[in-house]
């Protein structure tokens, strides 16, 4: 890792790259930033998306995180099962749909 570089990859996105009884994630730190930065940018862009559906839908804050979850894989962006998660979890928490233990609202 460049010792200049100080952008921070969160534990919850890293854990998604350490295998159970390891500590070390499995991508280069370069690849891990790169996925980090593309799931963080994706769960910014689809804020709006998010509340047009809560809105104009009338359907529930859970409901709008499952309808982006399915979604997410048809994308062409590789996402992996866990970055989804991430993603869907990353968007509930930056609009505040989340439940006391900070988990995205599930209905």
């Amino acid at each position: 890792m460049d010792n200049g570089n100080q952008r921070q990859v969160p534990e919850a996105f890293t854990r998604l790259y350490v295998p159970p009884g390891r500590i070390k994630p499995t991508l280069p730190w370069a690849e891990l930033l790169e996925r980090h930065e593309l799931c963080e940018d994706l769960a910014q862009m689809l804020v709006e998306t998010a509340r047009a559906q809560f809105h104009e839908l009338g359907i529930t804050e859970a409901d709008v995180l499952r309808k982006i979850g399915a979604g997410l894989p048809a994308t062409d962006l590789g996402l992996t099962e866990g970055e989804t998660g991430w993603v869907v979890g990353r968007l509930a928490e930056t609009l505040g749909w989340v439940d006391e233990r900070g988990q995205p609202i599930s209905g």
